[in-house]
């Protein structure tokens, strides 16, 4: 037993030496989640407790605060619009993840097959650049086009004779203008991933199929599509895992927190802050987050196994 232990010992230091450089590179990565993922995770108690700052620092208040239990997730679940802003979240995020897959991959398969490479990198780069704009800068150019009184929609509409339309009283029109500018806003960033895995694949598969007589949909459908398959199937697992989340920019900053709109734009996100305006308690905002993550988390875990029953080898783990 003893000569067991030892060689184990040696084993692992003898590890650590040989890959003294990788670990090294490692480091400041492990550096960082430690500090900034697992350190604040002494923070969920927040969630559980009624929070207040009575002492000198974080710590001693959150030690002197009371302990509530889970009534801090109550209040999730309290008003009377709690379906409504649950449907809202998963029915706009399930659109957000099949778009965010079919598009992407279109666009991506369109700029693979350019000729002219020059104008593939200025289109990508065009459809890039949304990506980097705050949503903030985006709700004021939507604006520009949705004011109901000088609008540009609404003044074309007027030089055809047809009545303005009040948009930011108009619900029925928000459902596809949210899901609209979200893709137009992330299908850049969606592209170029699928791109780049599009240019790893062997450019030899292709130089076979060209000779065995195979058009451009049966290069596409036979070798392109089943290689990008993994990088599709992880990145709907993640995407899974947050289909309790929502963009808070999106769904506030574009409808201008419109009163008329929340019907359809008012989100878990966006009714936790409203609610913290309201009465301010941090305790209800740590347990919202907890509530979404522990969500998210069991749902990836759930498409992970589904996705590994069916093909073990796409799955996370």
């Amino acid at each position: 037993m003893k000569q067991k232990k030892e060689k184990e010992k040696i084993s692992f230091f003898t590890r650590v030496k040989t890959n003294k450089e990788l670990l090294l590179l490692s480091l400041p990565g492990t550096l960082w989640f430690f500090l900034f993922a697992y350190l604040p995770l002494f923070g969920i108690l927040v969630a559980f407790k009624k929070f207040r700052l009575t002492g000198s620092n974080f710590f001693t208040s959150l030690l002197s605060s009371e302990f509530v239990g889970f009534d801090n997730f109550k209040f999730l679940f309290s008003s009377g619009d709690a379906w409504i802003i649950l449907r809202n979240t998963v029915l706009y995020n399930a659109a957000f993840i099949i778009l965010g897959v079919v598009l992407p991959v279109i666009v991506a398969l369109m700029l693979n097959e350019l000729r002219n490479k020059g104008m593939a990198k200025i289109y990508q780069s065009s459809m890039f650049l949304p990506y980097f704009l705050s949503w903030v800068v985006v709700s004021y150019c939507v604006f520009a086009f949705l004011n109901p009184e000088n609008g540009y929609f609404n003044s074309v509409l007027e030089h055809f004779g047809v009545d303005g339309i009040s948009w930011y009283t108009e619900k029925s029109m928000w459902p596809f203008i949210i899901i609209f500018m979200s893709q137009w806003k992330g299908i850049g960033y969606n592209t170029v991933v699928y791109l780049a895995s599009i240019c790893g694949i062997n450019k030899t598969y292709y130089e076979a199929a060209v000779l065995d007589g195979a058009s451009k949909w049966q290069q596409i459908k036979y070798i392109t599509l089943p290689l990008l398959k993994p990088v599709i199937t992880i990145l709907l697992i993640m995407a899974v895992g947050g289909i309790f989340k929502s963009d808070f920019g999106l769904f506030y900053q574009l409808p201008q927190n419109s009163g008329p709109l929340y019907p359809v734009t008012n989100v878990l996100d966006t009714y936790i802050f409203r609610a913290l305006k309201t009465n301010g308690e941090l305790g209800m905002s740590s347990a919202a987050a907890l509530f979404q993550s522990t969500v998210g988390f069991v749902l990836i875990m759930i498409a992970n196994k589904l996705v590994s029953k069916v093909d073990s080898e796409n799955a996370l783990f």
